[in-house]
């Protein structure tokens, strides 16, 4: 049986997709507790008993929300993984940093709504946890911390989690840290990837060139 999300996913035009784009962005923005199923209603502009014939009650809803994430994540890491074959570390660092930045500055409610899930004590039992294990281990191989995605040493993990939550950081902060920059959005986007090549390129390559 399809479900809903790939229903909405394989009509991007339909009632289900657009419902399922307004929750992510507002859920992103506000937060699931905060959020309410009147409130996405209103932003694509048709009654509550429309939201719940296509998509059911809220949790159904926020579900959908998670689920297309993790599976845009896993995509988004899978063509890194194939732009960054065969190159050398320094190569496959900065192709890694310009292509997930990108994405996420493209999709800013994505961090948001990760970090909401690391931080949000009542976790409605719907959180990316169970995918970051796979994340992690699809980073460590591309960037040559592993050989084998089931056999990531605990220094690989830690270091690729200081790299993956310094960008959701910069990229949900930016309201907070760009006037500290005093600059625009492109800049400010520019900045960031320069930044993170800065510290994370030698950090990474140190071990390499011993």
């Amino acid at each position: 049986m399809v479900s809903r999300l790939e229903k909405a996913k394989q009509n991007p035009h339909s009632m289900k997709a657009k419902i399922l784009s307004s929750a992510r962005r507002i859920f992103g923005q506000y937060g699931y507790d905060s959020t309410t199923t009147r409130m996405i209603a209103k932003d694509v502009g048709i009654d509550i008993s429309t939201l719940y014939y296509h998509w059911g009650e809220k949790q159904d809803l926020y579900e959908a929300v998670i689920m297309d994430v993790s599976e845009e994540i896993q995509d988004k890491l899978n063509e890194i993984e194939r732009k960054v074959s065969g190159q050398s570390l320094t190569t496959r660092l900065e192709i890694a940093i310009d292509t997930i930045c990108d994405y996420l500055f493209f999709h800013p409610e994505v961090p948001n709504l990760i970090l909401s899930g690391y931080f949000n004590k009542n976790r409605h039992g719907v959180t990316l946890d169970i995918k970051m294990s796979e994340y992690i281990a699809n980073i460590a191989v591309a960037m040559e911390l592993a050989q084998d995605k089931k056999k990531v040493s605990i220094q690989a993990k830690a270091r690729i989690l200081a790299v993956w939550n310094t960008v959701l950081n910069f990229i949900s902060g930016e309201s907070f840290f760009r006037p500290m920059l005093d600059t625009s959005h492109e800049r400010y986007v520019q900045i960031v990837k320069e930044t993170l090549k800065f510290i994370l390129v030698p950090a990474f390559t140190l071990d390499k060139k011993k």
